[in-house]
């Protein structure tokens, strides 16, 4: 899944030397990674297509807040060695809102208002 990808990637590069003295920001940005998957997951599970479009929404929300934060690392004198590695991730991030907003239309096209567990077996895709 995109979004985990996305959080395995943040923690790998908070977890170097240069964000040792930045635990704010460091802070910010896992917890905004995390935020995209488990709000997926939480809309998911809540079973109805409304309550599952509100987070997505705000899933695509946290997305924006790690390409935010990421367009931050690039300008701040700590991330002179980790810029290919802060773009790429920028790219993940960028990669899950594109994914979400794929999905968000999708389920406000769809003619099914129901059970999203049920569209699911019903081989309608949701993404």
């Amino acid at each position: 899944m995109a979004a985990i990808d996305l959080a395995v990637a943040i923690y790998a590069l908070t977890s170097k030397p240069e964000f040792a003295s930045h635990h704010g920001l460091r802070d910010q940005i896992e917890r905004a990674a995390v935020s995209v998957s488990n709000n997926i997951a939480e809309g998911f599970e809540r079973g109805t297509n409304n309550e599952l479009l509100m987070f997505l929404y705000i899933s695509r929300g946290s997305a924006g807040e790690v390409r935010s934060m990421l367009c931050l690392f690039e300008r701040l004198p700590l991330s002179g060695n980790l810029l290919g590695e802060i773009r790429a991730t920028k790219l993940k991030a960028e990669s899950c809102s594109r994914q979400l907003k794929a999905w968000i239309k999708s389920l406000q096209d769809s003619d099914f208002k129901g059970n999203a567990t049920l569209m699911i077996r019903r081989g309608e895709q949701l993404r």
